[in-house]
């Protein structure tokens, strides 16, 4: 596997850096009706409208300069590979042509097939290798495979290799409980909650420090990690004497992510994070076009406002995004 080609710094827009923006492409839309998916149904929660046009709108508005897409969810992969893996090409191909008309104000992350791992080395190799991404977009579980899972090492070792920064978007997992306000909208619990679980199975399983080169970036604030990681480090004393977990740096690992700061930060999640997060790997996200615009400015707002965040400022709005994905500040 080969490593990814040096191309120096990709000069962009001035402006804040959004690295958790999601793009709506037409692949997309029509792969997922294809299969018979509503994400209404699967996740409680409608598709947004969207388009080029009020993509750089919004951005012009918002006093954004550059923006990395990804697709959300529902996850491509419905249990056929070969017709994930081929959805997967299509979407990163409109993706590619977008960016290529504004490549000053636009990147994208590609989209892995995953669970299906030769299909997700392919991917990874065509679209760090010859589309020219910022990186890759992974679900916390694809078809009930979560993140750490061994089944993915031979995928983690491309990415490793190729020094991927890596994003987690949450996906619903299969099942939740039912008859509980929770298992209706995902994005208020489940979404948190399916990202903790993935990132927690990275850090249980060493993954993170078997694949260092990897640079992963969480959403939502770190979910619930902030509020987990404490009882992590303390329950992991007890379980690695007894053989019922291996020895791995609880603390380091988490440390070592990247977070953005996207959805409600203020006024809990914000102050949470900065207990374990390193303050240069705060990005800011603004999850356009599912969270209206207004309701972003406001948010955005409340962050600038934080006298913890207010030092960092500089780096969370553009440097530090600047820095992880190799783009002229």
């Amino acid at each position: 596997m080969g490593e990814k080609p040096e191309h120096g710094s990709k000069r962009i827009a001035p402006g804040m850096i959004d690295v958790h923006a999601h793009a709506l492409p037409s692949a997309y839309l029509d792969g997922l009706s294809a299969a018979g998916v509503s994400p209404i149904d699967e996740d409680g929660f409608p598709t947004p409208s969207w388009s080029e046009r009020s993509m750089l709108a919004f951005m012009d508005e918002q006093g954004i300069g550059f923006s990395v897409l990804s697709v959300s969810t529902p996850h491509i992969n419905r249990g056929d590979d070969a017709q994930a893996a081929a959805l997967a090409r299509r979407i990163d191909d409109q993706l590619a042509e977008l960016c290529s008309r504004h490549p000053d104000r636009l990147g994208f992350a590609t989209t892995l097939p995953l669970p299906a791992v030769e299909a997700s080395i392919d991917e990874t190799r065509r679209g760090l290798g010859e589309l020219g991404v910022l990186g890759v977009k992974v679900p916390s579980n694809a078809c009930g495979v979560y993140l750490g899972d061994a089944s993915l090492d031979p995928v983690m070792e491309c990415l490793n290799d190729y020094g991927a920064v890596v994003t987690i978007h949450p996906s619903r997992p299969q099942e939740v409980p039912p008859n509980v306000f929770t298992a209706g909208p995902a994005p208020l619990f489940e979404y948190l909650a399916d990202t903790t679980r993935a990132v927690l199975n990275l850090v249980s399983t060493g993954t993170i420090e078997r694949f260092p080169r990897i640079r992963w970036v969480v959403p939502h604030c770190g979910s619930f990690l902030p509020e987990v990681a404490g009882r992590l480090q303390g329950i992991s004393q007890v379980l690695v004497p007894a053989g019922l977990m291996e020895r791995v740096d609880v603390m380091g690992s988490l440390r070592a992510l990247y977070y953005d700061l996207a959805g409600d930060a203020e006024p809990v999640m914000a102050e949470a994070l900065l207990k374990v997060a390193d303050p240069t790997h705060l990005l800011y996200g603004s999850d356009f076009p599912y969270t209206p615009p207004a309701a972003i400015a406001k948010k955005r707002e409340a962050l600038r406002a934080d006298k913890a965040l207010a030092p960092l400022a500089d780096g969370i709005f553009r440097g530090n995004a600047a820095s992880l994905y190799g783009l002229e500040a």
